[in-house]
């Protein structure tokens, strides 16, 4: 099949990753994917913000910015249809973005079936985090991509409720979570050959990849590395973000500066290897409609686990089978729960080995996830 993938990222991140691996996984079946939105440079580094769209964000008055962001809608549109014009797809793939109609204007203007890809409910993230001037617009246009679609594909049952709130009807939801790409995952050092290739031999390593973030409480884990125990540890953080100045003041304070690595940005291909040397994989944290990536990559890599127990982390992990959950209103219950995994050597083995099997059993894999979009597609 011919599949039009209009999306509108620019920034080289996990949004870019979920693309890739979706669009890749496509091809892999044998069917052709045509583009429609930002040049990503595939040359930029991961990580990367990618343009001037940051920067107008952040000093332009916001209702200017709204505009603007609605205003691409009627650019989009014109390079949707020549590309419709141009190719005869079977169907239009479209990742969902605020102010974002022109997918269902192609949808109508050509009778092509549209199934719209959702991962946040971006209209109340942005009122939350960044505020909105034009909120009754920006309302509109949610509901308006959500209810003109054929198919709504939210990433968890937590989004998908959301989302039929607004009178989407249920028929039209199907819920497709993130996913691992197998190849990637099948030929890869043991945890002591990485640990021994990053000068880690000997010691527990409790891992956390991702953009550092002071909510995340990661700086509670120096407590941890200090107390003088029989179980020697080292925290270990693949990514970047405001909180690494705290952690690491902290950690000096502590003295335990030799206990905590900090890589930075690294490139995505090569986080694996760093997660390979992960005995504890940590998720301190997460916003209560998304799918991490990474949990699905320590899953894949049978990591032992620690996660909130929230909704939708509870679709896809069971507490004591496959991760050690925590509440995420006590903060101590992380703590804890990190503590009782450095000391239970067998219990971190069962939950690794049951992270792994969960991964097989539910099939999360960008194949699988591919498989069904095609199904979808194939629906009168």
């Amino acid at each position: 099949m011919k599949i039009l993938y209009h999306h509108r990222i620019a920034s080289k991140d996990g949004q870019y990753v979920h693309v890739e691996e979706l669009t890749n996984a496509l091809r892999s079946l044998g069917h052709e994917i045509i583009f429609v939105g930002p040049k990503i440079i595939e040359n930029d580094e991961f990580g990367s913000k990618g343009g001037i769209v940051p920067y107008l964000k952040r000093f332009m008055p916001k209702f200017i910015y709204e505009l603007l962001e609605f205003s691409y809608s009627f650019i989009a549109y014109y390079k949707l249809k020549d590309a419709v014009i141009r190719h005869n797809p079977d169907f239009l793939y479209e990742r969902y973005n605020l102010y974002m109609s022109a997918g269902v204007w192609i949808k109508k203007r050509f009778k092509l079936k549209m199934l719209l890809e959702v991962n946040a409910p971006i209209c109340d993230e942005r009122i939350k985090y960044d505020g909105l001037a034009l909120k009754s617009f920006a309302r509109w246009t949610e509901r308006y991509a959500w209810k003109n679609a054929d198919f709504v594909l939210p990433v968890t049952n937590v989004l998908a409720n959301l989302i039929k709130r607004e009178n989407v009807p249920s028929e039209k939801i199907q819920i497709i979570p993130n996913g691992i790409n197998r190849d990637k995952f099948s030929q890869l050092l043991s945890t002591a050959e990485a640990k021994a290739k990053l000068g880690l031999d000997g010691v527990i390593v409790l891992g956390f990849t991702g953009f550092m973030r002071d909510w995340h409480g990661l700086d509670r884990l120096i407590d941890i590395l200090a107390k003088d125990d029989s179980v020697k540890k080292h925290l270990l953080i693949v990514g970047d973000g405001p909180a690494r100045k705290s952690i690491e003041e902290k950690a000096k304070k502590y003295n335990v500066q030799d206990r905590v690595t900090i890589t930075g940005i690294v490139k995505r291909d090569d986080i694996i290897h760093y997660v390979s040397a992960f005995d504890l994989a940590l998720q301190p944290d997460v916003v209560s409609y998304a799918s991490p990536l990474k949990l699905f990559e320590y899953m894949a890599l049978g990591r032992a686990i620690i996660a909130p127990e929230t909704d939708n982390i509870k679709e896809v992990l069971t507490q004591n089978v496959d991760a050690l959950l925590f509440d995420k209103d006590n903060r101590d219950d992380f703590v804890n729960k990190v503590v009782e995994l450095c000391e239970n050597s067998e219990l971190r083995t069962k939950i690794g080995e049951g992270a792994r099997k969960t991964i097989l059993e539910h099939k999360y894999y960008w194949e699988h996830n591919a498989q069904r979009v095609i199904s979808l597609a194939e629906q009168n």
